[in-house]
């Protein structure tokens, strides 16, 4: 009974782990940072979040389905090079939605070869990552994009105008994002297919599910929600830098494992991988106001990140360990109720 209670405990653990973290890096950074909990300094860490959280749902999806996409930070910065560029010509009103409708397309593009041509999906996206960073580059001659006129400033504030405590607007959309995509992918029989697909994906075919539409579908979803953040973020800054999403990559990869979801597929949750995101935009602005450099952070993330690979292969050892076992026959072996 006692292995069966400690088995408990450590699932337990290993469920809710990243709520776990986020609460001691949230409790150690209010305690001990300076200047770390106050009402200015939270909304600079939602406002940071707001965007790589959203990116980190379509992302999470591909992960679940046994996925990589590294489009996703060149997306965030053509996304929202589109919407500004256009801006001018167009409006918000038609750029906006060009721009996240191109994000869309990119996404179908990675899933088309991916599912059909079968081509390797890091291969995929590596290389439309590099062909999206010389699209940038050609179209914008490699200027920063900023407005001026009186519209863009106005959506502007518009964006980051408090409608809650530490909650604007572009925070508010990523939140609903987060909260409608949990409950998708959690509640509902589509959602579910996700995991399916990627935890075995002979079994979803035999189980009738068409494994390349998900595919697919999933990509779709990295590349709208990738511009969907990269849009939102630009229209509030009214101005996009070339270099926009280019640490996003691995942030919200980092989040991702972070949280719980297997490379492998067919585990994650969108919910776990924003509280992870969350976690580490705390660690890093705890890490600024202690006044250490960039260098610390990405060492310290990137301990964090060892830790939680090594804690991943140790789970996964100890369960094809005992993978047959009947713990109630074990126990009573233990006690010697039955002869071995």
């Amino acid at each position: 009974m006692r292995s069966i209670g400690k088995s408990s405990v450590t699932s337990w653990v290993d469920k809710y782990r990243i709520f776990l973290l986020f609460g001691v890096v949230f409790l150690f950074m209010s305690v001990f940072a300076p200047r770390f909990f106050n009402s200015y300094n939270l909304t600079s860490i939602m406002r940071t979040v707001a965007m790589n959280g959203a990116v980190a749902i379509g992302f999470t999806i591909v992960m679940i389905c046994g996925q990589l996409d590294l489009s996703i930070g060149t997306v965030i910065t053509f996304s929202a090079v589109v919407a500004l560029g256009l801006k001018t010509a167009l409006g918000f009103g038609v750029s906006v939605p060009l721009a996240v409708i191109a994000g869309a397309g990119i996404g179908l593009i990675n899933g088309l070869l991916v599912a059909k041509a079968k081509i390797n999906s890091f291969i995929v996206t590596l290389g439309m990552m590099t062909l999206l960073q010389g699209a940038i580059y050609t179209g914008t001659g490699g200027n920063t994009i900023a407005l001026s006129t009186p519209d863009a400033f106005a959506v502007s504030d518009f964006l980051t105008k408090m409608i809650f405590p530490l909650v604007t607007p572009r925070v508010l959309i990523t939140l609903v994002l987060v909260a409608l995509f949990t409950v998708f992918m959690q509640k509902t029989r589509i959602g579910r297919n996700f995991y399916m697909v990627g935890g075995n994906r002979m079994t979803a075919w035999l189980a009738g599910i068409n494994t390349d539409r998900y595919t697919i579908i999933a990509f779709i979803l990295s590349g709208t929600l990738a511009a969907i953040g990269g849009v939102f973020f630009a229209m509030e800054q009214a101005a996009t830098t070339l270099k926009l999403g280019e640490t996003s990559l691995m942030y919200v990869i980092s989040a991702t494992i972070i949280g719980g979801t297997a490379m492998s597929g067919g585990k994650g949750g969108i919910l776990k991988s924003f509280v992870a995101i969350l976690t580490l935009e705390v660690l890093y602005q705890g890490i600024v106001l202690f006044g250490l450099g960039n260098e610390v952070k990405i060492f310290i993330a990137g301990l964090i990140l060892a830790f939680v690979i090594l804690y991943e292969a140790f789970t996964v050892f100890r369960h094809e360990k005992v993978v047959g076992q009947r713990p109630e026959l074990v126990a009573e072996l233990e006690k010697g109720k039955l002869s071995r």
